[in-house]
């Protein structure tokens, strides 16, 4: 069995009974999008391993130290880089710009091109979810997030798109993140 095996075997049982704010559907589907995603840019084991598991320490009990002890400290510094600092104690709608910023910033300093074939499927994917939940229904979708600003969510996927075009851009999954930015805000910023 690969690592990547195991990771998705933890990544079921981690996100077991979680489910997408935009459309209810069982949670691990969305890493999963995210593994299928990444693998258009790459087949490096590692970044596919830490796309199955790249919510797992942000949003279950996993924690980067199990992670590097299970699929090595490849996969847990590919995670740890996308993972949010959630800055508990505080609620999510008061911590999301400073949570976001510090989340660019740290894009905007790697020069990992695995970390950001993960950004880029991974914010990939959760904008496809968005468009799906705008056309299913229509403006009410934005009560899903901690952010329900259209504009703020805009500066943020223009931001990872803008961050990541020098070395993703001309890259299918780069073009449709791109175009999807467009699409999804047009009329809304």
């Amino acid at each position: 069995m690969t690592i990547f095996d195991e990771a998705i075997r933890l990544a079921i049982s981690a996100h077991s009974g979680q489910t997408r704010k935009t459309d209810k559907t069982p949670y691990i589907l969305h890493p999963m999008e995210v593994a299928c995603i990444a693998s258009s840019v790459s087949d490096d084991l590692d970044l596919l391993t830490a796309a199955v598991l790249h919510d797992a320490v942000e949003d279950t009990a996993v924690s980067v130290d199990e992670i590097a002890a299970k699929f090595g400290d490849r996969v847990a510094q590919i995670v740890a880089t996308e993972t949010e600092d959630k800055q508990d104690g505080r609620p999510p709608e008061e911590t999301w710009k400073a949570r976001k910023e510090d989340s660019l910033q740290r894009l905007k300093n790697c020069d990992d091109r695995l970390v950001k074939i993960l950004w880029l499927a991974d914010k990939l994917a959760n904008l496809r979810s968005l468009h799906r939940a705008l056309v299913k229904d229509g403006e009410a979708a934005w009560g899903y997030f901690h952010q329900s600003d259209p504009k703020e969510h805009y500066w943020y996927y223009r931001s990872v798109a803008d961050l990541l075009k020098s070395d993703l851009g001309g890259s299918p999954a780069w073009d449709e993140l791109d175009a999807l930015v467009e699409r999804v805000f047009a009329g809304r910023i």
